[in-house]
């Protein structure tokens, strides 16, 4: 299969979104496994229904593990995640990366240790040294 670009893809409704990120934070998963970890499951074949979708749109592949068919990601999380990081920054920080981390640093769940710290001033020296 080719190189799939995030951009390239099909807009997910909001249930779509749901499944995806449970397929992207489990590497891969049953129909079975994904109803469980939704917030409010719908019904077995309403899991499956979206699954089918998500296919047909080319978010996910499946392939038979015995009786039950394992559902992954075409696009890698790293991927999925730099496409999602864009999509926030230009809809709620009008493409400001200070706006983001700002944000990020004012959340009251946001307790950096000062290793965390170092490894971010780390990032932000190399970024510097890149002309970034």
């Amino acid at each position: 299969m080719g190189e799939v670009i995030v951009n390239e893809l099909p807009q997910l409704s909001r249930r779509e979104r749901e499944v995806m990120d449970i397929v992207h934070e489990s590497g891969a998963a049953t129909a079975a496994q994904i109803r469980e970890r939704m917030a409010e499951p719908p019904t077995y074949s309403a899991v499956r229904s979206v699954l089918r979708i998500l296919v047909n749109k080319g978010h996910l592949v499946s392939e038979q593990d015995g009786a039950r068919y394992l559902y992954s990601p075409t696009v890698p999380a790293s991927r999925a995640r730099r496409s999602a990081m864009r999509h926030v920054l230009r809809t709620f920080f009008g493409g400001s990366v200070e706006g983001a981390v700002a944000t990020l640093l004012e959340l009251d769940e946001t307790k950096l240790t000062s290793e965390e710290r170092a490894r971010i001033q780390t990032l932000i020296d190399e970024a510097s040294k890149e002309g970034r």
